[in-house]
């Protein structure tokens, strides 16, 4: 595997973690959101 291969490889990687945090994220303020508002 070339060292081009390699790196794309690992932008994929890197670009599907940020895409996985961001999603996660989206679902912890959903959470947040839906218990504040069950609350008040």
């Amino acid at each position: 595997m070339t060292p081009e291969e390699q790196a794309e490889i690992r932008r994929r990687q890197k670009s599907r973690n940020v895409a996985l945090g961001l999603l996660l994220a989206f679902f912890v303020l959903l959470f947040y959101a839906i218990t504040i508002a069950r609350m008040g």
